[in-house]
C-alpha cells in the first residue's frame, strides 16, 4: 500500500491517563516540515543505558512535522465511572461483559468530549487519534497457559467515534511497540523531540500524569540519542492518599502536603525498591502502584498524621525523579552533550499545578544547574501535552510513519503504531 504523501491536518488527540480523572482532548494543525531533518550525522559512542539504534526508517530521514495547538478541553469523570475504572484496572473480580460495556461507554463519553471541543472551538477534525484508558500494562512476562507473555489493553471503542463523528480514528497505539519488544512506553518522546530539541540546550521534559517519565534531549540531538523512561509515581500514590485519609479526588495546589512534614524513614524505606536501580527502557503503572502499594504505604506510615503521609508521598515523587535524573539522565546528557550551554527541565502533566511538588523539584534541581519550568512558559498547556503527542502519533501513522523511539521503549525497531477504523 503506498502511503500517503504528508499534508496538513486537523488532528483530535484524546488522552485518558492512569489518574484516571478524566478525558483530555487536544486539537492540534500538524503539517509536514519541507526542510530535510539532518538525522544522518555521526552519533557519539552510545552511554550505558541505551540499547542499539534500530537502523534509520523514512521519518527518520524527514525533519519532524510542525505541531501548532488550537484549543484543547478536559471532561472529567464521574464519580461512579471513575470508580469502575479503577475497579477494572486494579484487577478486582469482574466479568467480560461489564469490560465490553465500560469499553463502549467510554467509547461514547469520547466521542462526546471531541464533539463538543471540536464545537467549542469551531473546527471540524479530519483524524482522530484515540489513547483510550489504560486498564492492564503488563511489560514485563507473566506466565499464561504455560509461555511467558507480555500485554497490554487501553478500552475505548473507536468505532463509536468513527461512526458518530464520520472522522477515521487512530486507536490502540501501544500495542505495536510492545510487539517489537518495547515496553510500549513511554511514547510522548516523539513529540517531546519535536517540539523541544534544541541546538546548544539539553532539555528534560517530566511528565506528571499518574506515573512520572522523563525524556531527556541532550543539545542537537536525532531520535538515536534520547533517553527516556518511567521514573515512578508522580500524582497516583498522592491522589490514592488523599482519596483515602480526606476524601479528595487530589491535593489541590499541594495544600495538605505544604502542611505536612516528610517522614523520613518511610522515605529512606521506599527508595530502596530495585526498580530505581534499574536500567532503562522500563515502565510501570497502576500494576505497581495502585491499592495494595497504598496500603503498604500506611502501614509503613504507622500513626502518622494525615498531613506528613500527604507530604511524604510528593517527597517521594520528587526523590524518584531527582535519582532517575542523577543516575541515569545527568551521564547521559554528559556524554551525548558535554558542551551544550545549560539545562532546562519542563514539566507538564496534572501534577505540574501542584505548587508543592513543583516548589519541591525546583529546589532539588537548581543546585545541580537545571533550570525549572512548566511547558506553559513555552506556550504549551501543561493539560494538554499528552492529548497533542497522541495527536501527533496519530498523524505519524496515518502517513505511515514510525511513532516510536526505540532509544526509549527499547523496542528493536522502529514501527507504525495503532490501527486505524474508517467512518
Amino acid at each position: 500500500m503506498t502511503p500517503p504523501k504528508p499534508k496538513s491536518m486537523i488532528v483530535a488527540g484524546i488522552m485518558s491517563g492512569t489518574s484516571a480523572d478524566g478525558i483530555d482532548v487536544a486539537l492540534c494543525r500538524i503539517s509536514p516540515t519541507l526542510k530535510p531533518a539532518n538525522n544522518l550525522s555521526s552519533r557519539p559512542k552510545r552511554s550505558a543505558v541505551e540499547r542499539p539504534a534500530a537502523p534509520l526508517s523514512q521519518s527518520q530521514t524527514l525533519a519532524p512535522p510542525k505541531l501548532k495547538i488550537l484549543g484543547h478541553r478536559h471532561f472529567p469523570y464521574d464519580k461512579k465511572l471513575r470508580a469502575a475504572i479503577l475497579s477494572a484496572a486494579a484487577g478486582e473480580p469482574t466479568t467480560a461483559s461489564t469490560l465490553s460495556q465500560l469499553s463502549w461507554r467510554l467509547g461514547d463519553l469520547y466521542a462526546d468530549a471531541v464533539s463538543s471541543t471540536a464545537s467549542d472551538l469551531n473546527l471540524k477534525p479530519q483524524l482522530i487519534a484515540l489513547h483510550g484508558q489504560t486498564i492492564h500494562h503488563q511489560s514485563a512476562p507473566a506466565n499464561v497457559l504455560g509461555k511467558p507473555t507480555r500485554s497490554t489493553w487501553q478500552i475505548g471503542e473507536p468505532a463509536l467515534l468513527a461512526e458518530r463523528l464520520r472522522v477515521p480514528v487512530v486507536s490502540d497505539f501501544r500495542s505495536a511497540d510492545l510487539a517489537a519488544g518495547g515496553q510500549a512506553a513511554p511514547l510522548v518522546p516523539m513529540l517531546d523531540y519535536t517540539l523541544f530539541r534544541h541546538p546548544t540546550k539539553n532539555r528534560l521534559l517530566l511528565n506528571l500524569g499518574g506515573i512520572a517519565n522523563i525524556t531527556a534531549l541532550p543539545a542537537a540531538c536525532t531520535t538515536a540519542d534520547v533517553l527516556a523512561f518511567d521514573t515512578g509515581p508522580a500524582s497516583m500514590v498522592i491522589d490514592a492518599l488523599t482519596q483515602r485519609l480526606y476524601n479528595r479526588r487530589y491535593d489541590k495546589n499541594g495544600v495538605i502536603a505544604a502542611r505536612g512534614h516528610v517522614l523520613k524513614p518511610v522515605l529512606d524505606r521506599l527508595v530502596t525498591n530495585p526498580y530505581y536501580a534499574a536500567l532503562p527502557p522500563k515502565s510501570c503503572g497502576r500494576e505497581e502502584y495502585g491499592a495494595a502499594f497504598t496500603d503498604s504505604f500506611l502501614t509503613l506510615c504507622k500513626s502518622a498524621n494525615n498531613e506528613d503521609i500527604i507530604a511524604t508521598a510528593t517527597a517521594f515523587t520528587v526523590a524518584t525523579i531527582l535519582d532517575a535524573y542523577r543516575r541515569f539522565c545527568w551521564p547521559h546528557l554528559g556524554q551525548y552533550a558535554p558542551l551544550a550551554r545549560s539545562t532546562e527541565l519542563f514539566a507538564a502533566g496534572g501534577g505540574a499545578n501542584n505548587q508543592t511538588l513543583m516548589r519541591s523539584l525546583t529546589e532539588a534541581f537548581t543546585p545541580l544547574g537545571v533550570k525549572v519550568a512548566t511547558t506553559a512558559a513555552t506556550g504549551l498547556p501543561v493539560e494538554a501535552k499528552e492529548a497533542a503527542a497522541f495527536a501527533l502519533l496519530g498523524w505519524l501513522t496515518w502517513h505511515h510513519l514510525p511513532g516510536n523511539i526505540p532509544s526509549a521503549t527499547g523496542a528493536s525497531h522502529s514501527a507504525i503504531l495503532g490501527k486505524v477504523t474508517f467512518a
